[in-house]
């Protein structure tokens, strides 16, 4: 995986499969520090202290649907590469809270990638589970933070029987998301700072 958006994915469908009800992904892109965080927080079923020690090697999993866990130590080891680090805190019957920071500037950092999509799929794929996305970009001017806040609640509940998968609802949903997540990344400036790897 080479876009953060899709190592959150991936963390994301972690939670789903500890039976988590409510997840909330965070990122942040703050130009002022020169610092891009990202983190995960669900209510799931948690890992012993054990487990959560163990969960940063790729031979370890809690997956049944394969015998390696690549995900988190291929996210750990990409921030630690780009002068950033990486926490996971987990208790079982609590959930898990997973955090992963880089450097914003640093040459070989991941591009954030289409998080757009990533909700949507998330979305679409587990309506059952409360979904909270928060997109902040602090701007590198002094001017004051920007931030897109998707609830998945209120869509649901104005939705009520109207299937998430109707056209005219994905439409909606994508513009929704992708509207937002653009309006922050134009106030900021962020898009202008990605880096480009170099072929």
């Amino acid at each position: 995986m080479r876009e953060i958006a899709l190592h959150l994915l991936d963390i994301a469908e972690n939670s789903v499969a500890a039976n988590a009800k409510n997840i909330t992904l965070t990122v942040c892109e703050d130009l002022q520090s020169d610092l891009l965080t990202a983190s995960v927080i669900d209510d799931g079923r948690g890992m012993s202290a054990e487990m959560t020690a163990a969960v940063v090697d790729p031979f370890v999993t809690s997956r049944t649907t394969r015998k390696v866990g690549l995900g988190i130590p291929l996210f750990k080891d990409a921030a630690e590469s780009c002068n950033g680090n990486f926490f996971i805190n987990s208790e079982t019957g609590k959930g898990t809270r997973l955090d992963v920071k880089f450097q914003h500037s640093h040459i070989d950092r991941m591009p954030l990638g289409d998080l757009s999509t990533t909700m949507l799929t998330l979305f679409v794929a587990y309506p059952n589970i409360h979904w909270l996305f928060n997109y902040v970009a602090i701007p590198a001017n002094g001017l004051p933070e920007e931030k897109f806040v998707f609830d998945s609640q209120p869509i649901i509940a104005d939705l009520g029987d109207v299937p998430l998968t109707e056209p005219v609802v994905l439409t909606f949903i994508r513009e929704y998301i992708e509207g937002g997540v653009a309006r922050v990344q134009a106030a900021s400036n962020c898009k202008s700072t990605i880096p480009q790897l170099i072929k």
